[in-house]
């Protein structure tokens, strides 16, 4: 029977405020200008939620938001870019997470309100929401710890109602690199780590090693490795890739986009190569405007983009 959702993507729903400028950083004492101030999407599951929309998944969001007004624009926002808001709850009293992003042409610094963003807790999740996904995406595992408890559960669940399994864990802030983490692996299909976040949650010092021994207990590995393209391993294939030659305006939430990608041509069989090739494409073209998700490409956009 088919399922109602190719897409469930568990995590956080929270607004960036994006502040660009050739050097955004603050003095103490003095007033810059800005060339640009901007409110968007934030948060790396809505990013991700966003760019499997766009690309023509059906997809849909669990998360939490507060009852106030970044609450209701996330909502209304996800929602106008094709992403199914019923399972995201709206909690009395509390603040949603909110991100300022200092954002130059190349980097960026975020300075993040935690606010709804830990809010999100395994109890919340309805198992029936995870039988009705052909894939279950969990992004942000280290900010989520009340999710992060119930996760292997979770998605072994999922797993056994046929589903497949993602994973970002985004940025320890503790720098531990653990909290349960392995018992959540051993759920995983595609794991989606950046290249810091590979070797901190591994412990070597090199790109090259961190993909074999993360390979050799997770089936698919995809590392992110910003200006220099991507690298991943799936069984015995393996692909690396460049990456776009893009006018980069601003790289927020590109990982997810990137993310989004590789999981897109994953559900549609492709060798791992292609996967990795949209997942470049999504990520480098999401970068031609301020926020996560205003440049986020279709397929008519990849195809026409494809070197």
């Amino acid at each position: 029977m088919a399922k109602p959702l190719d897409l469930l993507v568990l995590g956080e729903a929270n607004v960036d405020l994006l502040a660009r400028a050739e050097d955004p950083t603050p003095v103490y004492g003095q007033e810059k200008l800005l060339q640009d101030l901007l409110l968007a999407i934030g948060g790396s599951a809505s990013i991700f939620a966003c760019q499997a929309a766009r690309l023509g998944l059906r997809t849909a969001l669990a998360g939490v938001v507060g009852d106030d007004e970044f609450g209701r624009f996330v909502l209304r926002a996800l929602a106008e870019r094709g992403v199914d808001t019923a399972r995201v709850r709206t909690l009395d009293g509390r603040k949603t997470g909110a991100t300022l992003s200092l954002t130059a042409a190349h980097d960026r610094a975020l300075l993040t309100y935690a606010g709804t963003i830990a809010a999100l807790e395994s109890a919340m999740i309805d198992p029936l929401w995870l039988e009705q996904a052909r894939h279950v995406h969990v992004a942000s595992y280290f900010l989520q710890p009340a999710l992060a408890a119930g996760l292997p559960e979770l998605l072994a669940h999922a797993r056994r109602a046929g589903a497949t399994v993602s994973l970002d864990t985004g940025w320890d802030p503790a720098n531990r690199w653990d909290g349960g983490l392995a018992a959540t692996l051993a759920e995983v299909d595609v794991f989606l780590p950046n290249e810091s976040e590979a070797l901190g949650i591994t412990g070597l010092s090199t790109v090259e090693a961190a993909l074999a021994e993360l390979a050799g207990r997770i089936p698919t590995v995809a590392i992110k490795l910003g200006a220099a393209g991507a690298v991943a391993r799936r069984g015995d294939e393996a692909a690396r890739l460049p990456a776009m030659r893009v006018q980069v305006v601003d790289t927020t939430g590109a990982g997810d986009s990137f993310g989004a990608g590789f999981v897109y041509g994953c559900l549609q069989g492709l060798p791992l190569a292609g996967c990795l090739e949209l997942g470049i494409l999504c990520g480098g073209l999401s970068t031609r405007a301020m926020g996560g998700t205003a440049s986020q490409p279709t397929l008519d956009e990849i195809v026409a983009n494809r070197p």
